[in-house]
């Protein structure tokens, strides 16, 4: 059952090979707990959320990624910049920096959200969509962004050409890392369909972050691939990912990693590959079962009710609890309402009904495209502990009462 690397003839050329899978004999645990992740999957299909939680969801991801390299954004400085439309300008502070690459990240994984759903496993597990990735998130920040610490300028998409490596890993010499992605490639877009693709899915996580094919962005890339490997595969909804199981135990997530290198040495036939594949399944389940308790929406019309008393109360921007209604259906339409519909539900007359629109929308629990456009179910930061407590717990941490 593993698939084995053939040696590569290079002027570096790799001494040893890792395999792509487990062994046979260690597969029958990983394969039950595919299958328990498939089922705790499954009851988030249909299950109907607002889009701007959706929104909110990639910014969550985006802020783990780079939390997981060591970049520490602010999630207030995220939502504002949304919120804005723009990123800042400005390349001179971290914060700045740090929050174009985090916009960076959540438009190129909508970007990939579009498009997954027609896309064959070879076309995802294929060298050209591993530098698509890479192309993508890079090219959307300006150049000076790109600069590496040792001076040269990073090409977005463009596989390395010098010695690299992370931590205790020396990664394999640049002229092996064309041909090792093609065998990555190939050895994972070839997996049948089931719970052994998803081993597949948590096992090319690793060995391409070992290849380690770029100067810069290699984590991002694998887990932005992760995260497609999985929706495409129907088991996210776009609804959890595996970067929230991840970032909660960063230490974790880099002591595994670094452990599943150890199958260069002989005769291991993939044990540390097995036991990354454990650890990233029973995370991976983890996650799904939190989103779907999250997500039964059976008591928001109370989780609503608390928001809006909150914000009555103490925040005191012009926010009634009289909005309960209108929030509550709302939050169970699947599209946007005409600002008149919604106006109608709140109950009041058109001059108060105007300032209830307007303050709802400053405080982020209304959302729109236009001044006057159509009106969605906002999930603003600010409001995450009343309506979907601990998904977020950094951005729930420290919020006053103006965002």
């Amino acid at each position: 059952m593993s698939i084995k690397l053939q040696k590569l003839s290079t002027e570096n050329h790799l001494s040893t090979a890792l395999p792509w899978l487990p062994a046979e004999p260690l597969l029958a645990p990983l394969l039950e707990q595919a299958h328990d992740l498939q089922q705790a999957a499954q009851r988030l299909a249909g299950v109907g959320v607002p889009v701007e939680l959706r929104r909110l969801l990639r910014a969550m991801n985006a802020h783990d990624s780079l939390a997981l390299e060591g970049l520490q954004v602010s999630p207030l400085d995220v939502e504002r910049a949304l919120r804005s439309g723009d990123m800042p300008g400005s390349v001179d502070g971290l914060d700045d920096a740090g929050v174009r690459r985090v916009v960076a990240y959540m438009d190129t994984q909508a970007a990939l959200e579009a498009r997954w759903g027609g896309w064959s496993c070879q076309r995802i597990w294929s060298a050209q969509m591993v530098r698509d990735i890479h192309q993508d998130l890079f090219a959307r920040l300006p150049q000076a962004d790109l600069v590496l610490p040792a001076g040269q300028a990073m090409v977005p998409g463009a596989l390395r050409k010098r010695a690299a490596g992370v931590a205790l890993h020396a990664a394999p010499a640049p002229a092996a890392v064309g041909g090792l992605l093609a065998h990555w490639g190939a050895a994972y877009g070839g997996v049948r369909r089931g719970e052994l693709q998803l081993v597949a899915v948590a096992a090319s996580h690793h060995r391409l972050a070992w290849i380690h094919p770029f100067p810069d962005g290699n984590g991002r890339v694998a887990r932005l691939h992760t995260h497609l490997a999985l929706g495409a595969l129907g088991l996210t909804q776009g609804l959890w990912s595996p970067l929230r199981g991840f970032a909660r135990g960063d230490q974790a997530y880099r002591a595994q990693l670094a452990a599943a290198d150890a199958d260069g040495s002989a005769g291991r036939a993939g044990q540390s590959l097995a036991a990354w594949v454990a650890y990233v399944l029973a995370l991976w389940r983890d996650q799904a079962v939190m989103m779907s308790g999250l997500l039964d929406l059976s008591g928001m019309k109370d989780r609503i009710a608390a928001c809006l008393a909150y914000e009555e109360n103490v925040v005191r921007q012009g926010v009634r609890s009289a909005s309960l209604r209108a929030l509550h259906y709302l939050q169970l339409t699947p599209s946007a309402l005409e600002r008149s519909d919604f106006k109608a539900l709140l109950g009041l007359g058109e001059r108060l009904a105007t300032a209830q629109v307007t303050a709802l929308l400053k405080r982020g629990l209304l959302a729109t495209d236009s001044p006057h456009g159509k009106l969605r179910f906002g999930v603003p930061q600010h409001a995450l502990r009343f309506y979907f407590p601990g998904l977020w717990p950094q951005a729930e941490a420290g919020r006053g009462a103006v965002p």
